[in-house]
């Protein structure tokens, strides 16, 4: 089922201009996301700076605590504005997503980077950082808190098309029974789409 779903939104990534689209996998788990520029339809909004995203992530228990419960998918939808200090190579943002699992939501706030690595003759590389925390106050249903944290290291091998590496790691907590929950801990490599 997961893997009809994933066909369809690489499909309908294509037919949208999605400022980026990606997809990571590791032996066990899948991650889909996909990022709307809204400069890209708006005049009001500046190009490259704010965004409207979703994700989907279908990781297995084996990158999980191991208590016993089985990880459903996790859905998200995520807004970000980032910007570039100066002429730097850093952009850093300001974000905020609703997300869902089993029995789970919240809506954390986060911080993300990026840093192009001043190696551009040789090929373009960027070093991505972000981290979210949801407190109890911004956590709903059976949750407690969220936090996330990744980090990742791109090589833009063509124009627009980028092979990435990285490490993620998404704690779920609960209240009562399942307690302090670790969704997903573990690296990835995938393809980031620029459009």
């Amino acid at each position: 089922m997961l893997k009809k779903i994933a066909l369809l939104m690489m499909l309908a990534v294509s037919a949208f201009a999605m400022h980026s689209a990606e997809v990571n996998i590791n032996d066990t788990d899948l991650e889909i996301s996909a990022k709307l520029d809204l400069g890209q339809f708006n005049q009001n909004v500046e190009p490259n700076t704010t965004f409207l995203g979703f994700r989907i992530v279908d990781a297995s228990d084996t990158h999980s605590s191991t208590n016993g419960y089985k990880n459903d998918p996790y859905y998200e939808a995520n807004f970000l504005m980032k910007r570039p200090i100066s002429s730097s190579g850093l952009s850093v943002g300001m974000g905020v997503k609703f997300n869902y699992t089993t029995d789970f939501s919240s809506i954390p706030l986060g911080l993300e980077g990026t840093y192009k690595i001043p190696a551009a003759a040789f090929v373009p590389m960027y070093v991505n950082a972000s981290v979210y925390y949801g407190p109890r106050v911004l956590s709903f249903g059976n949750a407690d808190r969220y936090y996330e944290y990744r980090v990742s290291y791109d090589i833009e091998l063509i124009d627009n098309g980028r092979v990435t590496i990285g490490y993620r790691s998404m704690n779920t907590n609960y209240q009562g029974a399942r307690g302090d929950y670790t969704y997903n801990k573990a690296f990835y490599f995938g393809f980031k789409f620029l459009f």
